[in-house]
């Protein structure tokens, strides 16, 4: 959606075909920042799972462990853990998402960390290429602050919401603050509407992502609730931090002559888009903690949501 013939106009991010007339032929903001903090973000997974695996320790716990040649690095069994990873105790020890802990023992951190760990080779490599995939796009175009935020506390959201349905299993992964991307993108494409070239076309293609994504997630080991939780806190905050300026704003910015009529930064469609997901934010997140710190079962009041989410012992995310 950007022109390939087309000169930077560094004032206000866009695009301008020098062949012309110097007149805009797209609204797509430009990559105006260099990506570090997904790279950084993908590497301290990596770390984090080697760290695991270190203290999982495999052959001293056990006889049926895989690729013994990496000593203390190795695998589980297939039996354990499909994924090639630890063991699940070892993970609840290292930070898993685990609501008895959370609640009665007030293991708070555990709401954060677990984003960060990952139950095997598997699951890690399919989130981290995702991850810097959808990412690195994001941080070039809105920069490191807002994307980084989204990331985080759309990955807090999702260990909130797959605490509250999800009580007898511990759960690990970065699937929910990946979902917060795709949630962001979403809501970034709706917010910044007029922007876009072929906008039908890539919400269909986001939809269908989302939801193919969603529907994989009611299979055997995955906690959808913590990807629906992602992407809910990745939607209303793409709202919020990834807003443009309306282009005839930007214009007159750049070159605003006497008598010019200037346009309000943002459109009235945008305002109240932000309005609203603020409030909706704020108090979903709010009350989100509150049940959790309640101890309550959302499962009570909604008797199918257990059908989003497959249910075991152990949950990948």
């Amino acid at each position: 959606m950007i022109s390939t013939a087309a000169e930077e106009d560094p004032e206000g991010g866009r695009r301008r075909d020098p062949n012309n007339g110097g007149e805009t032929t797209t609204t797509i903001p430009d990559l105006r920042w260099r990506s570090w903090i997904i790279p950084i973000v993908v590497i301290a997974n990596v770390v984090v799972f080697i760290v695991v695996m270190y203290f999982n320790d495999c052959p001293h716990k056990s006889h049926q462990c895989l690729a013994k040649f990496l000593g203390r690095f190795s695998f589980e069994s297939f039996k354990s853990n499909p994924l090639l990873g630890p063991s699940s105790s070892t993970l609840e020890k290292m930070g898993a998402l685990a609501w008895g802990k959370i609640v009665h023992k007030r293991q708070v951190w555990r709401l954060f960390t677990c984003m960060w760990l990952h139950a095997g080779v598997i699951h890690l490599l399919a989130n981290m290429c995702c991850v810097a995939f959808i990412g690195v796009r994001l941080e070039q175009q809105f920069g490191f602050v807002r994307v980084g935020t989204i990331y985080l506390v759309s990955g807090f959201c999702g260990s909130i919401l797959s605490c509250l349905f999800l009580q007898n299993a511990i759960s690990v992964g970065a699937s929910s603050a990946l979902f917060g991307l795709l949630g962001a993108m979403l809501s970034e494409l709706l917010i910044n509407w007029t922007t876009y070239d072929n906008k039908g076309v890539a919400l269909i293609m986001l939809l269908v992502i989302v939801g193919v994504n969603l529907g994989l997630g009611t299979l055997p080991p995955v906690d959808n609730f913590a990807h629906i939780g992602g992407f809910l806190g990745g939607f209303l905050l793409g709202f919020l931090l990834l807003i443009h300026p309306q282009f005839e704003w930007e214009e007159n910015r750049v070159s605003l002559m006497p008598g010019t009529i200037v346009k309000p930064k943002y459109n009235t469609c945008q305002l109240v888009l932000c309005i609203i997901a603020s409030i909706v934010f704020v108090a979903g997140f709010t009350s989100g903690l509150v049940i959790l710190f309640r101890g309550d079962n959302l499962n009570r009041y909604c008797k199918w949501c257990h059908k989003l989410s497959y249910s075991s012992k152990s949950q990948w995310t």
